[in-house]
């Protein structure tokens, strides 16, 4: 929809052809029906939570900032507003406002929307050793003739909402390189009974690490949950993001349950506690650090009783708990498949798309855009944003705007 603007904007006639029976699918089910438009940090931070490729991305997040975005939809009919950590929802807090505003440009426009228009193939004609764009054939056996072409057929994640991976079979018969795509965004397995143990167990102010030897892949705070297949919730769905592709017997998951005390601090704090435990069991006192749950578990996985008197608790014991709840493992084994992800990792290589246009390099007149691009980013509005970001500048280099 944003490609069919900005070319429409930009003077060209334009089609869309959309495989659904209606436009916007996908945005109806972002942001729990909200759709979290965009972030409102600035550029440089905004490719900071871009954990794939941002680089790629400097030309369309120039074109069409956060800022512009939001500018944008005001003067469409859908203010917008920001919410904590920085995220930009409608005001109206409905997707489908979203998705008018963007109909009613086009409308406006004189873009031509086609419904249930599934593309089998884009045709293109060899001529003296140069490849030129021909055509595009739907599945019911029109013949579509085009100057230029945008594919914006999303990845391989929420096939409810067409996302089949047309895009990555109409792109791989026209020669360009495509790489294996992967879960991103998505729940992480855990193989050890006492995490499905946990199941239902939500946890807040929590800081998650993911390493690969010494060096810190990702740490942020915030929310996890455990479930009956492992981990998940927002910071969960972050760390996946960096593990995908990775071996996993290469990396370590350490949960801090205590971030905002130092390893001193919370030592001295079980010192006291003890000491007014008295002859309270172990499990008990843990109550006032962790969760009842959480505090049944922990002294298991020091390898301590926890019907056992704090009083009884040696030093080294009371550093094992220190440890532990400053850096609890979390045994992965794996992502959920890929159907539970929200992104999708992988596509078109990166580097057979022109960046400032989004143009293929293999075929002149074609343009990618979205997440067929193998360019992915954390939660909170960010690979929305992408979509549209990059949707812009496709449609304005395919209209031939400068």
């Amino acid at each position: 929809m944003m490609a069919a603007v900005a070319a429409a904007q930009a003077g060209a006639r334009v089609i869309l052809l959309e495989r659904n029976e209606k436009l916007g699918k996908k945005l109806y089910i972002t942001g729990k029906g909200r759709c979290n438009v965009t972030n409102a940090v600035p550029p440089e931070d905004f490719q900071k939570q871009v954990p794939h490729n941002p680089r790629f991305l400097f030309s369309a997040l120039s074109a069409l900032s956060p800022a512009d975005l939001m500018a944008l939809l005001t003067s469409w009919g859908c203010p917008v507003m920001v919410e904590r950590g920085e995220r930009v929802f409608p005001q109206s807090e409905k997707a489908s406002d979203v998705t008018r505003a963007f109909e009613r440009q086009m409308e406006n426009l004189g873009v031509d929307v086609r419904l249930n228009q599934r593309v089998r193939s884009i045709l293109t004609a060899d001529e003296e050793g140069s490849v030129s764009l021909q055509a595009v054939l739907t599945e019911n056996g029109e013949r579509i003739p085009a100057d230029a072409v945008i594919l914006c057929t999303g990845g391989k994640s929420y096939a409810s909402t067409g996302s089949t991976g047309d895009g990555h079979a109409l792109l791989s018969r026209l020669g360009h390189r495509l790489l294996p795509t992967l879960p991103a965004l998505v729940p992480l397995a855990c193989a050890e009974p006492w995490v499905s143990a946990l199941q239902g167990l939500s946890l807040k102010n929590v800081r998650l690490t993911l390493t690969r030897g010494k060096k810190i892949l990702f740490t942020d705070l915030g929310e996890m949950l455990f479930t009956h297949f492992g981990i998940s919730g927002p910071l969960v769905l972050s760390a996946s993001s960096y593990m995908a592709g990775e071996d996993l017997r290469d990396l370590e998951l350490t949960l801090d349950l205590k971030p905002g005390l130092t390893q001193a601090q919370l030592e001295d704090r079980l010192l006291r506690d003890i000491g007014a435990a008295g002859k309270k069991q172990l499990q008990t006192l843990l109550c006032g650090l962790y969760p009842i749950r959480l505090a049944e578990t922990v002294p298991a996985l020091c390898g301590l009783d926890g019907r056992k008197p704090a009083c009884e608790i040696s030093r080294e014991e009371r550093l094992a708990l220190v440890r532990i709840t400053k850096a609890l493992p979390l045994p992965v084994t794996g992502t959920r498949p890929l159907g539970e992800a929200i992104i999708t990792r992988g596509g078109l290589d990166v580097r057979e798309v022109n960046p400032a246009t989004m143009e293929s390099k293999r075929i002149p007149g074609l343009y990618i855009a979205g997440e067929l691009l193998d360019v992915d980013a954390l939660t909170g509005g960010f690979n929305l944003h992408i979509a549209f970001s990059t949707g812009y500048v496709a449609g304005r280099s395919a209209a031939g705007a400068n």
